[in-house]
């Protein structure tokens, strides 16, 4: 069969970390920011959400930051600078110099839009995919599937929907996504539904 018309890729979530040159005093932060979350005997860091855009960064005394809700590279880069201008605004010291920013994980869901995938037809006549892949269907609906580049997983599931995640990059996604389908349509268990 045909490969499926343009598989529908959408960003889900971002998770980025920044490493400022500097510590920071979480209940100096609290105080300043009534609506931050911080408890620090069930967990290290505070919870700093923004509406815009819609993010939680975690901020620990080390100076590290995890950003986490966006649904780009733009956006999580976005969100750490707010945050760090907020804090600037409030009188928290902050060293001149940016932070190190990582990306440390892209989720994003993918449609194949009219076409489902044959999951066991898929795991055992695998050549394309080799013994990268797992399916225990009393355990999970999905194939689990570890490509190796570029280095993401997939959850497969035979609705022609896929979960994606692992990668450091947008661009990483689209890739590995084009590639997923390119071998599926290889191995002949794309099915398009009437």
């Amino acid at each position: 069969m045909k490969s499926p018309s343009s598989p529908r890729i959408t960003i889900q979530n971002v998770v980025a970390s920044a490493t400022f040159k500097q510590g920071f005093d979480l209940n100096a932060i609290a105080k300043a920011f009534p609506d931050v979350q911080y408890r620090p005997k069930v967990f290290p860091g505070l919870a700093f959400k923004l509406r815009k855009p819609k993010s939680c960064t975690l901020i620990f005394s080390t100076g590290k930051m995890v950003c986490t809700g966006t649904r780009s590279e733009g956006e999580a880069l976005k969100a750490v600078r707010k945050v760090a201008k907020e804090l600037k605004k409030a009188g928290m010291i902050m060293k001149p110099g940016r932070p190190d920013f990582t990306v440390q994980n892209i989720v994003a869901s993918v449609d194949l839009g009219g076409t489902s995938i044959d999951v066991e037809e898929a795991v055992y006549s695998a050549r394309g995919i080799g013994g990268r892949i797992m399916y225990e269907p009393d355990q999970f609906p999905g194939a689990i599937y570890r490509m190796e580049d570029p280095k993401v997983v997939f959850l497969i599931f035979s609705t022609g929907k896929l979960v994606c995640v692992g990668a450091k990059k947008e661009e990483d996604v689209y890739t590995a996504v084009e590639k997923l389908v390119t071998i599926l349509d290889e191995e002949d268990v794309l099915i398009r539904r009437p």
